[in-house]
């Protein structure tokens, strides 16, 4: 029984955009491991920015999120 978690920063990620990456995330272990979709359980979690950090610095102050 696979199990497949996702984490995303918290950056308005729509309900169809999470609806896609389950339907892909099942069908690439289908796909590559062979499993069976049924028992193949997807989680997607939001990171709030604050809480994720890229090249050694926080991601909310980051120069995406400076004005």
């Amino acid at each position: 029984m696979p199990y497949i978690n996702i984490k995303v920063t918290d950056e308005q990620v729509t309900k169809e955009q999470k609806r896609k990456l389950i339907e892909g995330a099942t069908q690439l272990v289908v796909d590559v491991l062979d499993k069976n979709p049924k028992t193949t359980h997807v989680v997607i979690e939001e990171i709030p920015i604050d809480n994720w950090g890229v090249d050694a610095k926080q991601y909310s102050n980051s120069n995406k999120f400076k004005s």
